[in-house]
């Protein structure tokens, strides 16, 4: 059979979107490590499917895989792809979505810019709900000598405060954490800088992907740990290897994040 898709990017950060309205894909039909191969197929960092919610004031179902085929709770700049897919593919007329996710609703704001807004929730430090083990929840955790933030923004991160990141070799120690038994779901590690209170530079190895050029859930998660820690204000600008995103939050309160999505092309493939 052929799969139609599109293919998106949030500031580098590329998905393929596949809609599902009408049931008749099925991810056990496809080799998504194969699809997701940058030399042998489409490539993509995570697979998008849209399909409808069987709930009330619910508009979308929102599903979302890895390259490597897992089925992962959350992605940020897939968020306002997939907001922007909906709207412009006419799948809706609304601007306010709401979407039903593995980790719970999502709230999507499409601005007049073709900018999205993204109500990611708000962040998770339970270590039982992230999930990581520690004996103790602390604002800090020390592993192999890296002193790491640990949270879940809808999937589990640790974020790592650097001097420099640009030319910082990241996936030692990343994959060291992500091995690790603190995590037995895995974890993505965010490598953040801080310019200013109101400005940080991101670099962010994901689980089951590698290295990004941009993570929404991550970027968000950096600017938690910095708020939570007074090192950072409520309003931070974070600058990633693929662009920019905006990311506002309070000590306790829902996280927004506001970014860009592009489309690339149409395609088809055999599967």
């Amino acid at each position: 059979m052929r799969l139609d898709f599109t293919k998106m990017h949030g500031l580098g950060n590329d998905f393929i979107v596949i809609d599902n309205l009408d049931k008749s894909f099925n991810e056990l039909m496809v080799d998504i490590p194969g699809i997701a191969d940058r030399h042998t197929g489409i490539g993509f960092d995570q697979m998008l499917i849209v399909e409808s919610s069987t709930r009330p004031n619910i508009d979308f179902k929102y599903r979302i895989f890895n390259a490597d085929g897992q089925e992962v709770q959350q992605c940020g700049n897939g968020a306002r792809c997939f907001a922007l897919y909906v709207f412009e593919k006419g799948l809706t007329s609304k601007n306010k979505l709401s979407v039903e996710t593995m980790n719970g609703d999502i709230r999507l704001v499409i601005n007049d810019s073709s900018s999205v807004t993204v109500n990611m929730g708000k962040p998770e430090f339970k270590l039982s709900k992230i999930p990581a083990n520690f004996n103790n929840q602390e604002k800090k955790y020390t592993i192999n000598g890296e002193e790491i933030g640990v949270l879940s923004m809808g999937n589990p991160h640790a974020v790592i405060l650097a001097d420099k990141i640009t030319h910082l070799e990241i996936e030692k120690t990343s994959k060291d954490i992500q091995n690790s038994s603190y995590f037995p779901e895995g974890v993505n590690v965010g490598f953040m800088q801080i310019n200013s209170p109101s400005n940080i530079s991101l670099r962010v190895y994901e689980r089951g992907v590698g290295e990004t050029q941009a993570c929404g859930s991550g970027a968000c998660a950096a600017v938690v740990f910095g708020v939570e820690n007074n090192l950072l204000d409520n309003n931070v600008h974070v600058s990633l290897p693929g662009g920019d995103l905006d990311i506002n939050y309070e000590n306790g309160s829902d996280v927004f994040m506001t970014g860009p999505a592009e489309f690339v092309f149409e395609g088809s493939v055999e599967v």
